[in-house]
């Protein structure tokens, strides 16, 4: 397996930061249309007829969208976040979040196997000991 230097690394490190953030951003903003759907959908009266016990329901429905897509959401954008100002934690954080994206096949599965890759590198802990870019 070939090993990564420490000038590969930065260029591949912001990448997988960089995946990272967009691929969950675009999580996030699923769950909130999911929230603007059902709630929006909950007020319509020709829908729901002004049913209250039918837009408590769909509001229900929509902010539990809202909540567990952004669970799913926060720890990749946190680990971008991480990984783009060279942090350990970023690091750590990075890796957890890449093994868990190996189940969200087939993109997830892709990012997933491409940041382990990046991240497992031997060189990544001298890269991420270093200083942080300005």
């Amino acid at each position: 397996m070939n090993q990564l230097s420490e000038q590969d690394l930065q260029l591949h490190v912001p990448i997988v930061g960089w995946l990272n953030i967009v691929s969950d951003a675009i999580l996030f903003i699923v769950g909130l249309c999911g929230f603007v759907f059902f709630v929006g959908i909950g007020f319509i009266p020709l829908v729901d007829s002004g049913d209250p016990v039918g837009m408590a329901v769909l509001s229900f429905i929509g902010t539990l969208s809202l909540v567990f897509f952004s669970v799913l959401a926060v720890p990749g954008i946190l680990a971008g976040y991480g990984l783009l100002k060279r942090k350990r934690w970023g690091q750590i954080l990075g890796i957890i979040v890449g093994i868990l994206n190996l189940f969200a096949f087939p993109v997830g599965t892709a990012i997933g196997a491409y940041t382990l890759f990046v991240l497992f590198q031997n060189s990544a802990n001298e890269y991420f000991a270093g200083e942080e870019p300005v």
